[in-house]
């Protein structure tokens, strides 16, 4: 099998939900710490990295032992809250162990809408970055709401990945989830299935095949992943999007091995298959 072209320095890696909690509701440890080890291995290797995490509502649920999220915004809010906290514990301890510097950043939409506030969060952003500094990224969702022309949401962590990628010029945003890759049709309802592995161009037929939503700890779904990776063809940024069950799947990512879907512009890519012709059955 032939290997991939990935020449990526600046990356953003994107968890999920799913990725750092597990269906019963507890943390998912193991993910933690291999994260935190992988990312530290680049990190030495001179790769500037940036994390969006999600997880800040999943972990909240455990540490109040709640079984399902609430239905109140302001309960929601208070959870990310207490879980935000606890999220940063836990990437903290893990990262320490790797004797990496981490930092981070809580962001809400509106925040790239006025220059002068994107400014200095780009400056934040590099400033980390140039002391090999860690920042890790969630949505400050103690305070975003959307009201008339005052957005703050991002609406999930797969579209913020996508626009912190974008503002930050990363070279490359991979996207840990609790699938393979992207499939030509559902491999949860239809074992034929086939992984594409190669995607370079995204149209309304390809959404067609991206149905459903994200867990009940989550809120994204193979749809707002599709959305992140249009962002990042139309400006001719590469994403791999890969099961994220175990993290040091990164390294793999970037020494070229075809894992998960990866979305390019390069039509030379190995691999490919248009989906446009793929959906016409």
């Amino acid at each position: 099998m032939n290997n991939r072209t990935i020449n990526a320095n600046r990356i953003v890696v994107k968890v999920g939900t799913s990725s750092l909690i597990h269906p019963s509701g507890a943390i998912n440890l193991e993910t933690f710490d291999q994260l935190a080890y992988t990312l530290s291995a680049l990190n030495n290797q001179g790769k500037e990295l940036i994390l969006v995490s999600s997880g800040a509502i999943g972990v909240g649920l455990n540490k109040m032992n709640l079984k399902k999220r609430p239905t109140g915004i302001g309960a929601q809010q208070a959870l990310a809250a207490i879980g935000q906290s606890e999220l940063m514990t836990l990437f903290t301890q893990r990262f320490n162990h790797y004797l990496t510097d981490i930092a981070q950043v809580l962001l809400t939409h509106d925040i790239f809408d006025y220059p002068k506030s994107n400014k200095y969060v780009m400056d934040t952003f590099n400033c980390l970055l140039n002391d090999n500094v860690i920042p890790i990224v969630n949505e400050n969702d103690t305070v975003a709401t959307d009201e008339l022309d005052h957005k703050t949401t991002f609406g999930d962590n797969d579209q913020l990945s996508a626009i912190v990628a974008s503002h930050v010029n990363a070279d490359l945003l991979i996207v840990l989830s609790d699938i393979d890759g992207f499939y030509d049709q559902n491999p949860k309802k239809y074992v034929n299935a086939n992984l594409i592995s190669t995607v370079n161009h995204i149209n309304e037929k390809t959404f067609t095949v991206a149905g459903g939503s994200g867990s009940r700890f989550g809120t994204g779904g193979m749809q707002t992943k599709l959305l992140a990776a249009k962002r990042m063809l139309d400006e001719n940024r590469q994403m791999v999007l890969a099961n994220g069950k175990d993290p040091r799947v990164i390294l793999d990512i970037l020494a070229g091995k075809q894992i998960g879907t990866l979305f390019s512009n390069d039509s030379t890519s190995n691999q490919h298959r248009d989906l446009a012709n793929l959906n016409q059955k």
